[in-house]
């Protein structure tokens, strides 16, 4: 099966002064098509900086990384923009939302940067908004939700541009434990319809939700 992202030998290094930082230290790894993995390690481990180059919001200081076949590690800023919209959806711990749009427009967000319609990205929109449960949110802005409602309209703005792989970081960390056990059930559902999701997680409890578990430390991958 051909890989969706492809890691050959990423190095990062990231200068704090005259010190040298590496965050990321020879990772390789590839992701395939309906993949359900949790990237684990502690504070500090890089596993962030490694979603960050996975999800091109970041560039590798050295190695190449290929996304859909695409070698992106060496791509310009605007270059990265339209992949990311384009193949990726992003899930972050603190949802991300733009607190004067409704739920609805939230989650069009992305369309509006693909050049979609009005009435295209509305109709898509509340498709999606019903899909997560939102159906009858979909006019509340993020202060008229709950924490639990905000992660879903994140997830249904991830989910919007069809997306070839979805990266959730921290999803659950500012949700109670039953409200993140309700957005992990709605990973698990998503992952059955055939998507393709990564996790980066600190907590062994949401980790051992995926199928597949990654191991980081000091910026490398210790076991996989």
């Amino acid at each position: 099966m051909t890989a969706i992202c492809r890691a050959v030998d990423l190095h990062k290094t990231y200068w704090r002064g005259k010190v040298a930082v590496q965050a990321l230290d020879g990772v390789s790894l590839e992701i395939v098509k309906n993949d359900y993995i949790a990237v684990m390690g502690p504070s500090g481990s890089g596993k962030s900086t490694l979603m960050h180059i996975l999800g091109c919001l970041d560039a590798p200081t050295t190695g190449e990384y290929y996304l859909d076949g695409n070698l992106v590690s060496k791509m310009s800023d605007d270059s990265l923009a339209k992949i990311r919209n384009r193949y990726i959806g992003f899930v972050f711990q603190s949802f991300s939302l733009l607190p004067r749009l409704n739920a609805l427009d939230n989650v069009a967000l992305p369309l509006i940067y693909a050049s979609i319609g009005r009435k295209e990205r509305l109709e898509k929109s509340k498709a999606i908004l019903a899909k997560v449960g939102l159906a009858d949110r979909m006019n509340h802005r993020p202060n008229e939700l709950s924490g639990g409602e905000c992660q879903r309209v994140a997830v249904g703005r991830a989910l919007i541009t069809d997306p070839k792989i979805i990266f959730a970081d921290e999803p659950t960390g500012n949700l109670d434990s039953k409200t993140g056990m309700e957005i992990m059930a709605m990973f698990d559902r998503l992952v059955e319809e055939g998507n393709t999701i990564v996790l980066v997680t600190h907590d062994l409890t949401i980790g051992k939700r995926a199928r597949k578990m990654i191991k980081i430390m000091d910026g490398q991958v210790v076991n996989d």
